[in-house]
């Protein structure tokens, strides 16, 4: 049984043989989207956010092309305030995109061609020249690009057929003055177009979240009771945690002796060999090069011999430093920030 029944077979059949299910963020924004109404996703990272954004745009222009066939319109843009993001994002969906046109071929005679441009600082004339002869139909940009490209009549032609606007890490700029320039561009945006657009905000982080839905729809689409005309997907504080504190035997003191740090460098290789990953954070960049030299004494400084008796010392510390096959950690000097380890003065 198809878990996507809303989409297109092609697109369907695609994300069947990709995925194994969606997400409960995909399934919970896909029909809303599809409804055209506003739609803010708050979810973890590798939740399929941005896909969840694009599938359901992506199949309105698959059936559009599979039946009619697809002009030379831009459809779809998509902002983010990261430029290095949008060229990882072009390149994110041409996996998507090249599979949905293959299953495209199993289900009709009309090939449809979906194409993205990258459209940032870094563009060269030649590319924005070739774009405005043959536009693409998702624009991929930074607020900042989208500006410029409202700024010109060329930019204003390509963007005037757009139906869906997916802004990334909206979180980013939510609240700050160039949050407050995107919102306006937005709304030229729209007017320029003439109609309803569809606004998509995605982030992980989002806090307060309604502040953020009314960010993203702009003064228009606020119900008199002051609440965004937009449906929230919030999946973003599910995630267990286990929070401990750990201490060692001895007593704490203002400094530090090496029969305490002894303590606390066994426990620390304990919980590294207990994990896949960890990061360490100390009080001072003073701690942040002898913490792990002293956990992995198999790099150019060692740890200097414990004082301690032998009885007091945990007893899956030597092996744990010893083995060539311990986990490194990752240390990082914050300030201001709870270590896991005290500091020595």
């Amino acid at each position: 049984m198809s878990h996507t029944p809303y989409f297109h077979p092609a697109v369907a059949s695609w994300f069947a043989e990709t995925f194994p299910q969606p997400t409960p963020a995909q399934a919970a924004a896909w029909p809303a989207i599809q409804a055209g109404q506003h739609v803010l996703i708050a979810a973890p990272t590798g939740s399929g956010k941005t896909l969840a954004a694009f599938l359901a745009a992506i199949d309105e222009l698959v059936r559009e092309g599979a039946q009619w066939g697809l002009p030379d319109e831009t459809r779809i843009v998509y902002v983010s305030p990261l430029k290095a993001l949008s060229n990882d994002i072009q390149r994110n969906l041409e996996a998507p995109l090249r599979g949905i046109r293959a299953h495209l071929r199993e289900h009709t005679i009309r090939d449809v061609d979906i194409r993205t441009w990258v459209r940032t600082g870094d563009t060269s004339s030649y590319e924005r020249a070739q774009m405005h002869k043959r536009p693409p139909h998702i624009v991929v940009t930074t607020p900042e690009s989208l500006y410029i490209l409202l700024g010109s009549q060329s930019g204003r032609d390509m963007l005037a057929t757009t139906r869906t606007v997916i802004v990334d890490e909206i979180h980013a700029v939510a609240g700050t003055k160039r949050g407050s320039h995107l919102a306006l561009t937005l709304e030229r945006l729209e007017t320029l177009v003439g109609r309803k657009l569809t606004r998509i905000g995605l982030s992980a982080t989002q806090e307060p979240i309604d502040d953020v839905a009314r960010f993203l729809v702009g003064t228009r689409n606020i119900d008199d009771a002051g609440r965004a005309r937009c449906t929230i997907v919030d999946r973003g504080h599910a995630r267990e945690r286990d929070l401990a504190i750990e201490l060692p035997d001895a007593p704490l003191e203002a400094v530090m002796s090496n029969e305490v740090w002894a303590q606390l460098y066994d426990k620390l290789a304990e919980l590294i060999r207990a994990h896949r990953t960890t990061v360490v954070f100390v009080n001072t960049r003073r701690q942040a090069e002898p913490c792990p030299a002293a956990i992995c004494p198999n790099g150019s400084m060692r740890r200097p011999q414990p004082t301690m008796a032998r009885s007091t010392r945990s007893p899956a510390s030597p092996s744990v430093r010893r083995s060539p096959r311990a986990s490194r950690p990752i240390t990082a000097a914050l300030p201001n920030i709870c270590a896991s380890m005290p500091s020595s003065a």
